[in-house]
């Protein structure tokens, strides 16, 4: 998993986790809302003051962005029926 991957992943979870839509943050952190979307399907990789005003609104670490998962974390679970 590249380090683009790892950004579009935490930021996804991390939104959702919020119960924020991709607008929500886009507004919040003063970030065009195509931009959010192209950075979590891996498109754009992010500067260090984007990093940094995503973790302002999310409430998190820059670093917990980027921090890849667990081999365990990385496994898709079943989906139920």
């Amino acid at each position: 998993m590249d380090i683009r991957e790892v950004l579009a992943l935490n930021l996804r979870k991390l939104r959702r986790v919020k119960g924020l839509s991709q607008e929500e943050l886009a507004h919040l952190a003063e970030i065009d809302r195509t931009y959010i979307s192209a950075l979590e399907r891996s498109v754009y990789a992010a500067s260090i003051d984007v990093l940094d005003r995503l973790a302002r609104v999310l409430g998190v670490e820059a670093a917990d962005l980027l921090t890849r998962p667990s081999p365990a974390s990385e496994k898709k679970r079943p989906k139920s029926a």
